[in-house]
């Protein structure tokens, strides 16, 4: 069993809102669509029309995630954003961790996107400086089971993979390289929340991102008690409540 939680229904799921403004929400690497539901449930309730497109590769099985490219996580992004400009005259991007990345390779294309979220942005992993290593790996196996942690409340909550796919891992890799090449091309708002205790991204994330980008507004909070999937941890109400302010300031 390669599925934590799988009855949980973690496929794509579009919430209709009463506002102009659509919120795309982006799921983060082996997760699915359950990792943004909470905060996607919140924003509705307060009229913003919200998206969550599921990622190729995910909520089926690892040997389907070895397969993607980088290029049709994107791509799946792109079309999800394309389909919610239909919707909705103005769009704020967002995402969790892997999800972060790909919100702000969409601000980069889009400047008409009015803003950027980014919870625990995984633009720094411990693997980024191991690319060559995983690689090489990949030839003899296809994944690695996910590093031993403490049990926190996300387990209990979030529908995503046990492992992590080393193919896919590499294409993830190079996102990571692709998303700091766009930085200096964005220039709208940005918040982004990073959880205290979260031991899968550096924490000098957050400080990556603003130092090359060329955005005027940026909101940086911390969540003493989170981990690395903040959005459905402890303090995810405050996290949405921290989305809820920041796109009111800018709408």
């Amino acid at each position: 069993m390669f599925l934590r939680n799988p009855h949980l229904n973690g496929d794509s799921f579009f919430l209709q809102g009463t506002h102009d403004i659509g919120v795309l929400l982006i799921h983060g690497f082996t997760a699915t669509t359950v990792e943004v539901s909470y905060a996607a449930k919140y924003l509705n309730e307060r009229g913003y029309t919200v998206s969550a497109p599921l990622l190729p590769g995910h909520n089926t099985t690892p040997d389907d995630l070895n397969k993607c490219k980088w290029q049709d996580w994107a791509n799946a992004a792109e079309a999800a954003y394309q389909e919610l400009a239909t919707h909705c005259k103005k769009i704020i991007v967002g995402g969790e961790s892997m999800g972060g990345m790909l919100a702000l390779c969409l601000a980069s294309e889009h400047p008409e996107i009015i803003a950027v979220v980014t919870y625990a942005p995984a633009m720094i992993t411990p693997s980024s400086s191991s690319k060559w290593q995983i690689q090489i790996l990949s030839w003899f196996k296809p994944y690695m089971p996910k590093p031993q942690r403490p049990p926190n409340i996300t387990d209990e909550r979030t529908k995503s993979y046990t492992v992590n796919p080393l193919k896919a891992v590499t294409q993830f890799l190079d996102l990571q390289q692709e998303t700091r090449r766009r930085l200096p091309r964005i220039s709208q708002p940005i918040l982004n929340i990073q959880g205290r205790l979260d031991a899968v991204i550096d924490p000098r994330n957050g400080d990556v991102i603003f130092q090359e980008v060329k955005s005027q507004i940026k909101e940086m909070h911390w969540l003493e008690n989170s981990t690395h999937v903040l959005i459905l941890d402890q303090e995810w109400e405050r996290a949405a409540e921290l989305t809820l302010n920041f796109i009111q300031t800018i709408e």
